[in-house]
């Protein structure tokens, strides 16, 4: 049986973590690398909010279940806080998964940049404030086996290479 081996992506808002999985997926696809993206942040989206009973980890389990019933082993997933929540997303995958954790970081300019690219007035405001802030707590709090990889003046591609040799795959 093969062992999982999963990548916990996180990141402030803005910082690329979306634009790179897709990269990533579209590189491991065109390498016939079998794998799974999922992205965390729709795993409980609802209002309101379901966090309390943990739904992204219950959901997680499940889809995860579908993936390895057939065949997958590898899986990409995005959340801001991942990196800090590896132990309990991790356990929600089940089995003994290999984990490579990597915070992507960006300076304050860049997100911003990107981040005037998906939202507007009062929205564009709230999310670079907290962008920002989660910048700070993310680096700070991430501990020491959390890879950090730069995206600013990097296209997706060039990072998701990075990401494949990092990983092995």
């Amino acid at each position: 049986m093969t062992s999982t081996h999963a990548l916990f992506l996180g990141g402030r808002s803005g910082v690329g973590k979306s634009t790179v999985a897709f990269a990533l997926h579209d590189l491991l696809s065109s390498r016939n690398v079998t794998h799974a993206v999922v992205e965390g942040d729709a795993l409980d989206l609802a209002y309101p909010s379901p966090w309390k009973h943990q739904m992204a980890e219950h959901n997680l389990r499940a889809i995860w279940a579908n993936y390895t019933a057939n065949g997958y082993h590898r899986l990409i997933y995005t959340n801001t806080v991942s990196v800090l929540e590896t132990d309990k997303l991790a356990q929600a995958i089940g089995g003994d998964p290999i984990v490579t954790s990597i915070l992507l970081q960006a300076s304050d300019e860049t997100t911003a940049e990107r981040l005037e690219r998906r939202e507007q007035g009062r929205s564009l405001d709230e999310h670079i404030d907290r962008s920002a802030r989660s910048a700070g707590f993310l680096d700070a709090k991430s501990p020491a086996s959390v890879l950090r990889v730069t995206t600013d003046g990097r296209t997706p591609v060039d990072i998701a290479e990075q990401l494949v040799s990092i990983l092995g795959w």
